[in-house]
């Protein structure tokens, strides 16, 4: 049912055969459970671009509908998730809104969610305390880019495959931090406040892309026994017979200092560091 670009400033009444709902760029501020009656059949609803506010969102708007898997509430005014949530989700855009903070009884039972896209929000390290993200089982992509955090989030599941956190402050990641996460395929986190990475950090079987471009790294820890932080140090191979899958990998706008040991990398980008010397770069196609 396609209802977009409408200058619609409520939702229609939704019949009970329709599964599939496109009402975004419109100019709805509110949502009642009236128009979705009817609606048992919906599997996916499209909300982005309009002006939700969460004040205005009746609570059980969305439980009441028990076969929705993907529901877009992107670039609205919303300050909360919306709670609760049918079971059934896998699936759930909140971008561009003004949410700081991931209540529990929001994701408690979302064990069927794949993917959770938070970015350009306002949230904040105390807004996602404790076991809030690890109750969500299947979860497989996070994405909390351009937000106010500091430090990494806690508790992810050990399902995740996919971390995105660009443009945040996070100076530091924990020792041990990715030990959680063994799926782990790809971690960007450009434009944050990073200064040194623990020996071992990223040393994960199936990591395919790093990306810590423009942050502050120097050197890693005085604790390690290296004096500068090299690539080979951050990622080693786990088997040499068996080496890991990491063949992307972005390094560019830090302040680090060679020389560099060889590794076999797709792709390596180092451009505005402080290295003197690059040895032994492989690279496979």
């Amino acid at each position: 049912m396609y209802c977009d670009h409408r200058k619609l400033k409520a939702v229609p009444s939704i019949p009970r055969h329709i599964r599939h709902l496109y009402i975004q760029h419109n100019d709805i501020e509110d949502i009642t459970s009236k128009p979705f009656i009817n609606a048992t059949s919906l599997r996916e609803i499209n909300l982005s671009y309009n002006k939700l506010q969460s004040s205005k969102v009746d609570k059980d708007v969305f439980s009441i509908l028990k076969e929705l898997i993907q529901l877009h509430l992107e670039h609205n005014n919303l300050e909360d998730i919306p709670s609760p949530l049918p079971k059934t989700l896998k699936r759930l855009h909140l971008g561009f809104n003004k949410i700081s903070k991931i209540p529990a009884d929001a994701t408690r039972k979302l064990t069927k969610l794949t993917v959770l896209d938070l970015c350009s929000n306002r949230l904040t390290d105390a807004g996602i305390k404790g076991k809030i993200l690890s109750d969500m089982k299947s979860l497989m992509q996070i994405n909390m880019c351009n937000n106010k955090l500091k430090s990494m989030p806690a508790d992810l599941p050990e399902s995740i495959q996919q971390i995105s956190l660009e443009n945040n402050s996070i100076a530091s990641i924990p020792a041990g931090y990715f030990k959680k996460t063994p799926n782990l395929l790809s971690l960007r986190m450009p434009h944050n406040k990073l200064k040194s990475v623990a020996y071992n950090a990223f040393n994960l079987s199936k990591l395919m892309e790093l990306h810590l471009g423009h942050n502050q790294l120097f050197k890693p820890d005085r604790t390690q026994r290296y004096k500068y932080l090299n690539i080979s140090l951050m990622c080693p191979s786990l088997d040499l017979g068996n080496p890991n899958m990491l063949s992307y990998i972005r390094l560019d706008n830090n302040k680090l200092r060679g020389p560099v040991d060889y590794y076999a990398y797709r792709y390596l980008i180092l451009q505005n560091n402080n290295y003197v010397k690059i040895s032994k770069i492989i690279i496979f196609f």
